[in-house]
C-alpha cells in the first residue's frame, strides 16, 4: 500500500514554498499570480500547471501517491529533482526507482562541481554585447589540464538563420525566438568565443558541494528537450542560470532582485555577492594573447614573422636562436589566427601551420614570450550596470538647472574601466530630466542605444571602430535650447592603449528631426573624434569634438566639443566633471558636475 504524506504537512502552503516555485520556474505574471517562463506544454503534469502551482503540485503527487505502473516510474525518471524535494519534504517514502538513461548520462559527465564562466563583451554580435555567462560541469578528479573535455551547460536562443540585425533584435527584445539548455563539450565554447571571438574569459569555481551540484543537475535531466521563450533584457541566459544554480539549495534567492533586467555582469556580482564564486582563472583570448606577444618584438622581428607565415625563415646569421624561435612561434599563432577570423583555407593553411611548428622544434630555446598578465580588475569588482546621477547643468546663455539621470545599463568611455573590455561603451535608455530654479521640468536626453567599439590599430590588427547612437537631446536654437530626435554612426580607426592614451577619427553620419529642424527630417556627414586617457582605474580623461556639414538646410553645420573627466574613487561611485561648446542655429557653452551612483 502506497505510503501517505506526514500528518500536518499542508498541501497549499507547499505550493506556495519558493523551491517548488523555482523548480516550475514560477514567476508573478500580469494577468494571473503565477505564470511560468517555461514555454513547453509537455512539461506540466495538468493542463493549468502553466499559471498554477497548486494544481501541478496536487497532479505531481497524486501520481507519486498512487504507485501506478508504468506511470509511477515515468514521473519518477521524469521529474527526480521533484521527487527527491517532495519525498523528503513530506516525508512519505515513496519507493526509488532505476532509472537507467538518467543513469547513464550522470555516468558520462561524472559531476563533482560546477564553474561560472563569463566570457566577456563582443561587440560585433547584438546578442553578445553585455557578455554571456555559461556553466561548466567539472567531473570528479578533474585537473586544470582536462577542463577542456568537460561539459559546458548553455542556455541560449535558437534564432533564425535568415534573420538580418534589425530582426534579430526585435526579436529578441518582443521573446520571439525559441531558447533551451544544452550540454556540449567546453572545448567547443573555448573554441567560439576563445579563438573564434576572440573573446577573454574569466572562470569562476562554484562554492557548490557535491550534493547541491547534484540538485542542480537532476533539475537539468527535467529541463531536456524543454523551450523557453528568450527575451534579451530578462528572461536570457544570465537570468536562467541564475534560475538554475538556486535549486542548490532552499535558501538561496538569486533572481529575487531582478523583476526587469539582468545581464552577465549582473550574473557574477550576485554570486560574488552570496558567498558562491571563488577567486576566478583567467583565460586569455586568442587575439589578447598574439597582441601581448607581438608587442615583445622589434618591427624588424615583426616582419620577419610575417613572412616566416609565407614560407621564409628566419636566417641564423641575422637572429639570434632565441629572436628565431619568438618570431617562428608568433608566426605560428598570427597565421593560425588568420585561419579562424578569416576563414583561411583548411587544405593550404594546416601544411604552412605544420611545417612552421617542425622548423620551431629545430630550435634549441625556451620560449621567450612572458605570459599575458591578468587584468588587475575582475568582472565582479566592476561596476554596477545601472547608474543614476545628481548633478548641476550650468550654461551661458541659459538658466542653471538641476540635473537628474538614470541609465538602465551598461557601461560608458568614462565609467571606470576596470572588469570592462577597453575602448568600448554599450548604453540602453540613458535618460536625463532638468529642474530649474521655478521648479519646472524639461526632458534633456534620451538615449535609446548609444554604442562604440574602438580597438586601436597596430602591427598585427587591422581593427576598425565604430558608433552608433539613436535618442533625443536638445542642441542650441536661436534663443534657447530646442529638442532633436536623431540617429547617428561612424565608422573609422582608433590608435593608441586603450588603457592609457588612445585617439580615434570616424567618419560619421546622422539623420536629424525635431523642433530644432523645424520638424523636417535632415541629414548630415562630418567627422567625430576624441581623445581619451586613463590614469590608473580611477581617473578618465577626454577631449571629444564632432564636426557635421547639414544637406539641406538653412544652417550649414552643427558643432560639438567637450572636455571630460571622470573619478570613480569606489566601484560604486563616480564624480563626472564635463565642458563643453555646441553651435547648431545659436550657439551656447555649458559646465557641469554629476554625481554618479552604480548598482
Amino acid at each position: 500500500m502506497a505510503q501517505q504524506p506526514a500528518v500536518g504537512v499542508d498541501i497549499d502552503a507547499l505550493a506556495q514554498h519558493s523551491y517548488w516555485l523555482q523548480l516550475n520556474h514560477y514567476r508573478l505574471g500580469q494577468t494571473s499570480q503565477w505564470k511560468s517562463e517555461i514555454d513547453s506544454p509537455e512539461f506540466f503534469l495538468t493542463t493549468q500547471g502553466k499559471r498554477d502551482p497548486l494544481a501541478e503540485l496536487q497532479a505531481t503527487v497524486a501520481i507519486f501517491q498512487a504507485q501506478q505502473q508504468p506511470a509511477y516510474s515515468d514521473a519518477v525518471c521524469r521529474f527526480p529533482a521533484r521527487f527527491n524535494w517532495l519525498n523528503n519534504k513530506l516525508a512519505a517514502n515513496w519507493p526509488q526507482v532505476d532509472c537507467a538513461d538518467m543513469q547513464a548520462w550522470q555516468a558520462i559527465i561524472q559531476p563533482q562541481g560546477m564553474t561560472l564562466v563569463f566570457p566577456t563583451a563582443f561587440m560585433n554580435s547584438p546578442s553578445s554585447m553585455y557578455g554571456h555567462t555559461l556553466l561548466r560541469i567539472d567531473a570528479k578528479d578533474q585537473i586544470r589540464n582536462k577542463e577542456l573535455v568537460a561539459f559546458a551547460l548553455n542556455f541560449a536562443a535558437q534564432p533564425d538563420a535568415d534573420d538580418g540585425a534589425a530582426a534579430f533584435a526585435m526579436k529578441g527584445l518582443t521573446g520571439q525566438y525559441p531558447a533551451a539548455f544544452s550540454l556540449m563539450p567546453y572545448y567547443r565554447k573555448v573554441r567560439e568565443y576563445n579563438d573564434l571571438e576572440s573573446r577573454d574569459m574569466w572562470e569562476y569555481k562554484l562554492n557548490l558541494s557535491p550534493a547541491e551540484v547534484n540538485n542542480i543537475l537532476l533539475h537539468v535531466w527535467e529541463l531536456k528537450d524543454t523551450r523557453f521563450d528568450y527575451y534579451f533584457i530578462d528572461e536570457n541566459c544570465s537570468y536562467q542560470l541564475l534560475s538554475l544554480l538556486q535549486l542548490a539549495r532552499e535558501d538561496l534567492a538569486l533572481t529575487d532582485a531582478f523583476d526587469y533586467q539582468v545581464i552577465p555582469s549582473d550574473t557574477v556580482v550576485i554570486l560574488h555577492d552570496k558567498g558562491l564564486l571563488t577567486a576566478p582563472q583567467y583565460r586569455p583570448a586568442f587575439g589578447t594573447k598574439l597582441l601581448h606577444y607581438s608587442e615583445q618584438l622589434s618591427a624588424e622581428q615583426l616582419a620577419a614573422a610575417r613572412v616566416a607565415m609565407a614560407g621564409q625563415y628566419p636566417d641564423g646569421k641575422a637572429f639570434t636562436d632565441s629572436e628565431r624561435a619568438a618570431i617562428l612561434e608568433l608566426a605560428y599563432e598570427w597565421l593560425n589566427y588568420r585561419f579562424y577570423d578569416e576563414g583561411l583555407a583548411r587544405d593550404d593553411t594546416a601544411p604552412q601551420l605544420t611545417q612552421l611548428l617542425i622548423a620551431r622544434s629545430q630550435i634549441a630555446a625556451s620560449s621567450p614570450f612572458q605570459p599575458v598578465p591578468v587584468p588587475a580588475v575582475s568582472p565582479e569588482y566592476g561596476h554596477g550596470s545601472a547608474r543614476v546621477g545628481l548633478g548641476v547643468n550650468g550654461y551661458r546663455n541659459n538658466d542653471s538647472r538641476l540635473l537628474l539621470s538614470w541609465r538602465s545599463n551598461y557601461h560608458d568611455l568614462f565609467d571606470a574601466q576596470g572588469g570592462f573590455i577597453p575602448a568600448a561603451q554599450i548604453s540602453f535608455l540613458d535618460v536625463a530630466v532638468s529642474l530649474d530654479a521655478d521648479f519646472n521640468t524639461r526632458l534633456e536626453r534620451l538615449y535609446l542605444f548609444d554604442a562604440m567599439t574602438l580597438p586601436p590599430d597596430n602591427a598585427v590588427f587591422d581593427s576598425w571602430s565604430w558608433s552608433m547612437r539613436m535618442g533625443f537631446e536638445r542642441q542650441p536654437d536661436i534663443d534657447k535650447l530646442s529638442s532633436r530626435w536623431f540617429v547617428q554612426g561612424g565608422y573609422g580607426k582608433s590608435w593608441g592603449d586603450p588603457n592609457a592614451l588612445h585617439g580615434y577619427l570616424l567618419a560619421a553620419a546622422e539623420l536629424n528631426s525635431g523642433d530644432i529642424t523645424y520638424r523636417r527630417a535632415e541629414v548630415g556627414a562630418g567627422i567625430d573624434t576624441g581623445l581619451l586617457w586613463s590614469l590608473g582605474n580611477e581617473n578618465r580623461l577626454g577631449l571629444q569634438a564632432t564636426q557635421i556639414y547639414l544637406v539641406d538646410s538653412d544652417v550649414d553645420y552643427r558643432t560639438q566639443l567637450s572636455a571630460t573627466w571622470q573619478w570613480s574613487p569606489h566601484s560604486d561611485w563616480g564624480l563626472r566633471s564635463e565642458a563643453g561648446y555646441l553651435h547648431w542655429r545659436g550657439e551656447e557653452a555649458y559646465a557641469k558636475v554629476t554625481a554618479l551612483y552604480y548598482f
